[in-house]
């Protein structure tokens, strides 16, 4: 009798390369997206950056505006992202958000100086939201297509810690940019040329999915596509989406809760952190962004912290996947909501505990990635990329009321009680969201992932066909059974 042994990829293979490849473009797209939170403050304060440059005296109204513009465009494609990617496949798609926000960061600079003010910039980051609408569904349906889910931890965690680098790169290398001789012009600029590098990169490695690959070898192949045989159709891309099925779905509305949870937070921390900083803080514009940047050091490497703990219990079997999961999820929601109240009660006397719990919020928070966004790819790895256009698309309507709210709450940035306004109601958020999740998230693939699911309405016709032939059939049996002989 033979025992069929498992079969292993290679260690390092052409799944590890697209991994890399969406950790950059991630990367290179959160520096152009989020450098905005120190190029506002360059912008209008210039005795604590290069003098050399152009300042403008913005209302705080008008940069809340500017902050939260990004977000009116990015949920315009979120929806029809979905189906983009699933007709086309990522590598296209990936490299025209990519491309338009390369050249939209080069002219910024241009169009603000050149008489368009505050107007301009708000055009500029609503066409880049547009483009980096299409982003994150295209990141997930690639992600399904390349990771075996023995490997789906390491490989969407790694991912997406892009976007941890690329705060860590939003907050301080811009700050020491705009210090520099390019000033805060040049923090576009290196964003535009960050972007362009990718996409080069992408158009030469980059590939939809292994069967297509012609970098990859046979044995990879092999492993991938077997690794992912039981989602039947898998590689297909006209599977019926069951929409009734999703929308009535308690996971997939305790995923969309959690989700919106931590959209809320993410734009209140990644934006207004160099806000308050400057304002209750009294830091300069350069230790402004290095100190800015610190708390997603922290998120960046405890995410791997995080991946390090989740493989050792999946692989020694510790807990079921949906409890690690939301245990990983509470510790990265419930620990930052306690240390975003005492954040709200610190002032410029103590810039360094300030400081060390921002950290500690941010790197506790890193666990959201494994917590509850690769919960999407276990829900349905069919529909990955539609799941994560509507989740997405929904969640970032928070991010774009956000800076919005927090212009109507702190009217004076130096001003702490109001800074303890906004970090209480995003504790709060915090906990609600995650206790959502806890009572009704779960991990397990659901009924409508399968190729052949079918829609309630259609199971309904089928079972209301099947009665009446019963009744026909019973009926002339009846007949026959009473016919006089």
């Amino acid at each position: 009798m033979t025992v069929k042994t498992e079969q292993k990829g290679p260690i390092i293979g052409i799944r590890h390369l697209q991994a890399l490849l969406l950790f950059i473009c991630i990367n290179v797209n959160y520096v152009a997206r989020l450098n905005a939170s120190v190029s506002v403050v360059a912008m209008t304060n210039a005795d604590t950056t290069n003098p050399d440059f152009p300042e403008y005296d913005w209302t705080e109204a008008q940069k809340s505006y500017i902050l939260s513009s990004f977000y009116w465009g990015y949920l315009v494609l979120q929806f029809p992202s979905g189906f983009l990617c699933r007709r086309y496949g990522a590598k296209i798609i990936l490299l025209i958000p990519t491309l338009g926000t390369a050249v939209l960061s080069a002219i910024t600079p241009i169009c603000i100086t050149s008489g368009g003010g505050w107007q301009a910039y708000c055009a500029i980051r609503v066409l880049q939201g547009v483009f980096q609408g299409l982003i994150f569904p295209c990141i997930h349906e690639h992600l399904a297509k390349w990771s075996p889910p023995a490997e789906r931890n390491r490989l969407g965690i790694f991912a997406y810690s892009g976007s941890d680098c690329g705060t860590v790169m939003a907050m301080g290398v811009t700050g020491i940019i705009a210090n520099g001789s390019m000033g805060w012009p040049g923090i576009s600029y290196v964003s535009a040329g960050m972007c362009g590098v990718w996409c080069l990169l992408w158009v030469l490695l980059g590939s939809n999915s292994a069967p297509v690959s012609r970098l990859i070898g046979d044995k990879e192949r092999e492993y991938i596509e077997l690794s992912l045989q039981r989602n039947e159709g898998f590689h297909e891309h006209k599977i019926p989406i069951p929409w009734r099925a999703i929308w009535t779905s308690a996971p997939f509305y305790a995923l969309l809760v959690v989700r919106c949870a931590q959209g809320w937070a993410n734009s209140t921390m990644q934006l207004q952190t160099p806000s308050y900083m400057h304002g209750v803080l009294e830091m300069d514009i350069k230790s402004n962004a290095l100190y800015s940047a610190l708390p997603f050091v922290a998120m960046w490497c405890m995410s791997y912290v995080y991946l390090a703990f989740a493989d050792i219990a999946m692989a020694r079997h510790w807990m079921p996947l949906t409890t690690l999961r939301k245990s990983i999820n509470t510790v990265a929601f419930w620990g930052p909501a306690a240390a975003l109240i005492g954040i709200g009660f610190l002032d410029k006397s103590q810039t360094s505990l300030a400081i060390a719990l921002m950290t500690i919020n941010a790197g506790l928070n890193a666990g959201s990635g494994i917590g509850s966004i690769l919960t999407i790819i276990d829900m349905s790895p069919n529909h990955s990329g539609m799941l994560m256009a509507i989740i997405n698309g929904l969640a970032n309507i928070f991010p774009l009321v956000a800076p919005l709210l927090v212009g109507v709450i702190v009217t004076d940035t130096s001003d702490r009680s109001q800074w303890q306004i906004v970090f209480g109601l995003t504790a709060i958020i915090f906990f609600f969201g995650n206790l959502v999740y806890l009572i009704w998230g779960t991990t397990d693939q659901q009924p409508w992932n399968a190729a052949d699911f079918l829609q309630p309405s259609d199971a309904e016709c089928i079972e209301k066909e099947q009665t009446k032939a019963n009744i026909v059939h019973n009926g002339d049996a009846l007949a026959l059974s009473e016919k006089p002989e």
